[in-house]
């Protein structure tokens, strides 16, 4: 898996590639059929897909800090619950994609 390469879009679930191209505990960008996606694999074995820029001042999420169920902007520190998207401090509100695996271990995102 290619970090910021394009991908068709066939459906409303999108496969991404194998899970084990995110080391975990990190993120890597995607661009899906015009748009921007941070998909991140979480130690506890969680997958998020968020919005690929920070709508505070557009860092590049996928190298934020990864906690659990959090996100925090690499630029700013401005922290975020990866489930709602709300910032925990302040308007910002982060779009958040639903993501999952497959029986065979790829990333699939809905769109």
């Amino acid at each position: 898996m290619q970090a910021a390469r394009s991908l068709p879009v066939a459906s409303s679930w999108v496969t991404l590639g194998p899970l084990s191209a995110i080391p975990e505990g990190e993120g890597r960008t995607f661009d899906v059929g015009g748009t921007r996606l941070a998909v991140f694999r979480a130690r506890n074995g969680a997958v998020y897909a968020t919005q690929a820029d920070c709508p505070h001042k557009s860092g590049p999420l996928a190298d934020g800090l990864l906690g659990t169920g959090t996100l925090i902007c690499p630029l700013h520190s401005l922290k975020f619950d990866l489930a709602t998207g709300q910032a925990h401090s302040g308007d910002c509100h982060l779009r958040v994609y639903p993501a999952k695996l497959s029986g065979n271990g790829h990333v699939l995102v809905e769109l």
